[in-house]
């Protein structure tokens, strides 16, 4: 198992809803990083039988889909009415996933991944900022971030703010972390920034 001293530096990506932190941690697993993405993982989880099977005991039958797969479109609209009931499916998760990132990160081996990129919606909120060696801020106008999440996730404004009320404020996300990009929509540079902010974070000490 590794410790801070021989494993490779974590990065976390902070932002705001929509400012492209995907992206981001697409560029840093390009230039070979390895990426823990937060959804994914839980993603996963959900489809392990243990979780099926404790998700099919509070909410009954209804959410398996008809391959006996979890639906998750099902699930989606029990948790968004019901913020009980989204809390406690995020406790099912949450302890997994931040479980799944500690083993993945203690055992990346330094000779073969430059670093390990946490890509968790809730960094700070999660505590996961604690696992990481330096915090990389995507700094995207709201604008942008809006139509962002129009495009891929059908949300209005409204939908935009709730969402992000429920989150740090992004000044207090923004002082927290050491590295900022500006995600503006020229990937090029973008690119350009992320790959400034990664070789400044690998020849920290």
């Amino acid at each position: 198992m590794g410790n801070h001293a021989t494993r490779p530096p974590v990065i976390g990506i902070t932002g705001g809803v929509g400012s492209g932190k995907s992206t981001v941690a697409a560029i840093l697993a390009s230039l070979g990083c390895l990426v823990l993405d937060a959804d994914e993982q839980a993603k996963a989880i959900l489809d392990t039988p243990e979780i099926q099977t404790e998700i099919a005991q509070w909410w009954g039958d209804v959410v398996y889909a008809e391959d006996g797969s979890i639906d998750r479109a099902v699930v989606a609209s029990i948790v968004f009415q019901d913020k009980e009931q989204l809390r406690r499916l995020e406790s099912l998760l949450h302890h997994r996933v931040i479980q799944q990132q500690k083993d993945a990160i203690a055992s990346a081996d330094p000779a073969v991944t430059p670093a390990v990129v946490l890509d968790v919606p809730l960094l700070f909120e999660a505590g996961m900022d604690a696992e990481c060696d330096a915090i990389i801020f995507v700094d995207t106008p709201e604008q942008d971030r809006l139509a962002r999440v129009e495009q891929t996730r059908g949300w209005d404004a409204e939908e935009l703010n709730r969402r992000q009320a429920s989150q740090w404020p992004l000044e207090k996300k923004k002082a927290k972390s050491g590295f900022q990009v500006m995600n503006d929509g020229d990937e090029a540079d973008l690119r350009k920034q992320v790959q400034e902010v990664f070789e400044q974070i690998r020849s920290a000490p």
